[in-house]
Order: C-alpha cells, then structure tokens, then sequence
C-alpha cells in the first residue's frame, strides 16, 4: 500500500529545468528481419487461452553482480519450482539496459551471459539507453546496438561473436523496434534511444502507428502490450516522467485510434504501477520495472519538492497505485483471454537490500487485475 506520509506522490512529477541532451541520439542499425519486423514465437503454454511471462529491466552493472545473478536465479526458479503450474513463465520480456555504461560487446559476458546461463526460459529484449550509447575510447570502434543485435535479432539463430560460451546462438528478433506475436497478446517493443528523455525517429513511429492498427484488428484475440524503456509516467527523484514519451504515445494511440491494455518499462531502477484513464472508461496500468539488478536504485522524489512538479494536466488521470524502491525485483504478468475481453494479471516480486538468506526466496510485493473489455474497448481494475 501507499505510504501515508503526505509528501509521497500519488501522481507521476516531472523534474524541471533538465538540459536537453538529444545530441547522444545514435542512428539505429539496420533491420536483420523483414518490415514490418515481426515474430511469431514458439511460446509454450499450457493453456490456450492464458500465457504467464516474466519482465525486468536495467539488470546489467558491475559493482553489485550478486544482484543480477539473485534476479536470474529467482525467475529461473519461478519455472523449474513453480508453486502453481498454471503460472509457470513462458519466456523474459527484459525492457531493457542489458549491459552498462555503453552497450559494448565485452560487457556482455559478466553482465548479462554469466548471471543468466542457467536461465531457462527464452529471453527477448528492447535495447536501454547504455545499450544504445557508443564508448568513444573503445580500441575497437563499434556502432550503436551492434553487440545487442548480435545477441538478440537474426533471421535464425546464428553464433554469437563474442563471450566465452562458443556455441551460444543469438535470438530471432527482426530488428531492435519490433512486435512479440504471442497466442493472447501482441507485444510491441520500442528502441527509445540514449537521450535521458527518450527519443523516436518519424520512421519508426510510423511502423508504430501501423502496428497498433494491426494489434487492434486482432484485439479479440490478443490483447495489446507496449514496451519501451524509456518510463513515460514516474515519480522518481532521478528521472521522473518523460515529457517525449507521454506526447509519443499518445498521439500514436489517438492516430491508430486504440489504447493498449498494458504499457511497461524500465529506465528508472525501481518498481511502480500507474493507472492511466482514457475517454470511454478504459483504464492501462503503465508499469516500471527496472530494478532488475544495477546497483544504484531509486526512491521516489517528495512532491512537495521545488525541483519538481506534478502540476499538469497531462497527470490528471494518471494514479500512482503502487511503488516499491530501493529493493531489486522483477515482474510476472498473466494474460488471460475470455469472451468478453483480456484480463491482465500482475505480480511483483521483491529482493530486501541486504539479499536472500538460505532458503528464502523473493517475497510478493504487489498484485494486481485489470480487464479490458474490447467490444466497446472499457476497462476496470
């Protein structure tokens, strides 16, 4: 629950007077896939109707790694120990920030290789902003998203280049921006770029444009999942909200003329649930989830700080329901379709600060429901 003390938010808060830094834009890198860069994975369920999926965010660093390899650990255990079977994961969504500080192939080993090699579930990805950002004073001059692609897009699996594990296969993902196609849900991935704030080509919201045209024709069937690292709504002291962001997505979902049932992101290294009403009733939960392991975390700025502000009307129908901070965690998500619509369930699990003792698993912090119905596209939580 929400703590009571009055200078916690209970709306997301910009951080004002922040220097604009879109000169660290990158040029994304060529598509491995053919337009419109989609997948229609292997998912395995058990049902034909529900599908269980992990996400994590920001789990790369070096100064911590006891961290990365305790979020691995867990989620790997949430599979190969399930206490309900029917909430066994298929896969990892991790929404991005792999590997620290400039996405080179070297970092991949300790930072994301090694925690996860006994993982056992496929993971897909979204790049962060480290991942996206180039190390001018690297020996050997690479581009942006070079490595992440090595690992994860391809046409087929095809050796990874790098690390220790000689015969590891790189991912199937057509491009760094592309659409997840699972049975119940269309998940559609963004690559936000390096600036603080987020940032997104014409070309590329133009692909987004019509992938939400394309999700929302198959709506009965699959619900309608964003991701993109960048968090749009926080309340953090570090980032808070992403101005860009916000104005991005909605003028996509006004333009493709639907709202998503679930957006989800990392960026800001902690958890917290927003829920956002539109016009007509429906309700998305917009969701942080990037404390999956970098060392440094993020508590939540006071709201009655003069840094920051949550005077907008854009936060008019924006609620912070829910936040964990400076604790590590990860997110499940269950997608259940029935007649009248999808119900998306949520938990979050959390890791104390000082780590697991022997024996103690991740501890649940928050649940939650949402229901979208899509005949007349109304939601309530």
């Amino acid at each position: 629950m929400l703590s009571e003390k009055k200078s916690i938010p209970t709306k997301p808060l910009f951080k004002l007077n922040q220097p604009d830094d879109n000169y660290k834009f990158q040029a994304l890198p060529e598509p491995l896939g053919k337009y419109p860069y989609r997948l229609k994975a292997d998912i395995k369920t058990g049902n034909t109707d529900k599908m269980s999926f992990q996400v994590v965010g920001d789990t790369g660093g070096l100064k911590s790694p006891a961290f990365q390899r305790l979020i691995a650990e867990q989620m790997g255990k949430q599979y190969l120990q399930p206490a309900n079977q029917d909430e066994k994961p298929s896969f990892l969504y991790h929404v991005g920030d792999i590997v620290y500080h400039f996405g080179e192939a070297d970092q991949y080993e300790k930072q994301f290789f090694t925690p996860y090699k006994d993982y056992p579930l496929p993971i897909f990805a979204i790049p962060g902003n480290h991942d996206s950002d180039v190390n001018a004073m690297n020996p050997v001059p690479y581009k942006s998203l070079a490595p992440f692609s090595s690992v994860f897009c391809g046409t087929e699996p095809r050796p990874v280049p790098f690390g220790t594990d000689t015969s590891r296969k790189s991912g199937m993902q057509p491009h760094v921006y592309w659409t997840l196609q699972t049975p119940v849900a269309n998940i559609i991935g963004l690559a936000t770029n390096v600036p603080k704030y987020g940032v997104v080509t014409d070309e590329q919201k133009q692909w987004f444009v019509e992938e939400l045209k394309n999700a929302a024709a198959e709506h009965q069937e699959r619900a309608i999942i964003v991701a993109l690292h960048h968090a749009p709504y926080s309340a953090d002291f570090n980032h808070s909200s992403s101005l860009p962001m916000i104005t991005f997505l909605e003028n996509a979902f006004e333009e493709a003329g639907v709202q998503p049932d679930l957006v989800m992101s990392g960026h800001v290294h902690n958890y917290q649930r927003f829920s956002k009403s539109y016009e007509g009733g429906k309700i998305t939960p917009f969701i942080v989830c990037g404390a999956g392991g970098f060392d440094e975390l993020h508590w939540l700025a006071e709201s009655d700080e003069v840094l920051y502000t949550n005077k907008s009307e854009i936060f008019d129908t924006v609620k912070l329901e829910n936040f964990c901070t400076m604790q590590h965690g990860f997110l499940n998500v269950e997608i259940t379709k029935t007649e009248e619509g999808h119900q998306i369930s949520g938990k979050y699990y959390a890791i104390p600060h000082e780590g697991l003792q022997a024996g103690e698993d991740a501890y649940l912090y928050d649940e939650f429901v949402y229901f979208c119905k899509h005949e007349n596209e109304q939601a309530v939580q």
